[in-house]
């Protein structure tokens, strides 16, 4: 039995205290069937909960769901996201499931809802105006900037996600029928077994690029490092992020709100303009839940309030 295994049901047996926690920890995280990356990361969450019920001079035996509850709430004080708080909600309910089936302590967080978020994207997407001064900053530069507009380019054009682009190789271009492709490994895949179409416009920077470097093997990077510490190695998506900031900044839109990310919501958004279905929004952005993609419509439903500006029509009646 794990409780006795872990000695928490016989009081002559405990643990000290300082090892009590870190292995109860230990023995849940080897409990998930999980990826090393998610396992990690329930690690931090479950250790962070762990902490907060030491400044509160909790304990497991004692703690209730108004105390869970009450972590929730300072969770949320503290400006993280209701999303964010939602997956450290996720962690600590798993964290008393198991416990409660180990026969260890009761299922308190059982009921603890996670915070509902309004559904609606809040990074926000460039114009077509604005999407195109981009590409054209990176294409009037020369030199080894032929990389960033070929990333901007591919990202624009096709809706990659940033993790998405960082783990393509130069192998992963090549051929379905008779149109070429990238093959991506996809958010939570093991394998690149998705693709995205590269049109002429978002390949050929690619090429160009691929050139600069010269010889290179075709397991390499299709985008690679150029900084001192990580010369020809893997870009990161902190690197992805400061190479859109800083075209966004270039072109003045220094915005919080303008991210990498929002250029693949730019890709959405403007296939939205042209009247192209969500089926096929859907296939571009590789959603698996078509709601996902449906939440792209508010923002063009906000872009046409604001261009309508009805309240303004009450300034010609009183």
């Amino acid at each position: 039995m794990i409780a006795e295994a872990l000695s928490l049901t016989n009081n002559t047996e405990l643990p000290e205290p300082s090892q009590r926690i870190p292995l109860l920890i230990h023995t849940f995280l080897n409990s998930l069937d999980v990826k090393l990356s998610s396992k990690a990361l329930y690690k931090r969450t479950i250790a962070q909960y762990f902490n907060w019920l030491k400044k509160q001079k909790l304990t497991l035996d004692i703690v209730t769901v108004a105390e869970v509850i009450n972590y929730k709430q300072e969770l949320l004080s503290s400006g993280m996201s209701p999303l964010s708080v939602g997956s450290y909600i996720t962690v600590v309910r798993k964290f008393y499931q198991w416990a409660e089936a180990n026969k260890l302590y009761p299922n308190i967080a059982k009921d603890v809802k996670t915070p509902k978020r309004k559904q609606q994207f809040k990074k926000q997407s460039l114009t077509d105006i604005q999407a195109k001064s981009l590409l054209d900053y990176y294409k009037e530069l020369e030199g080894e900037v032929k990389r960033d507009y070929a990333i901007v380019s591919l990202l624009l054009r096709t809706g990659l996600r940033t993790i998405e682009l960082i783990r393509a190789n130069v192998e992963d271009i090549t051929f379905k029928e008779g149109k070429r492709v990238l093959m991506i490994q996809g958010k939570g895949r093991d394998e690149k077994d998705n693709f995205v179409i590269l049109t002429d416009k978002a390949f050929k920077p690619i090429e160009e690029y691929i050139q600069t470097r010269g010889a290179h093997k075709v397991k390499e990077p299709l985008f690679i490092s150029a900084s001192n510490n990580n010369i020809g190695g893997r870009l990161t998506t902190r690197a992805i992020s400061r190479i859109v900031k800083e075209g966004l900044k270039e072109i003045g839109l220094n915005d919080r709100s303008l991210t990498a990310h929002s250029l693949r919501h730019t890709t959405a958004v403007s296939l939205i303009r042209k009247g192209v279905s969500l089926e096929h929004i859907q296939g571009v952005l590789r959603h698996s839940n078509p709601a996902t993609t449906q939440i792209y419509l508010s923002s063009v439903a906000e872009e046409q309030r604001l261009k309508q500006n009805t309240e303004a029509i009450l300034d010609e009646v009183f």
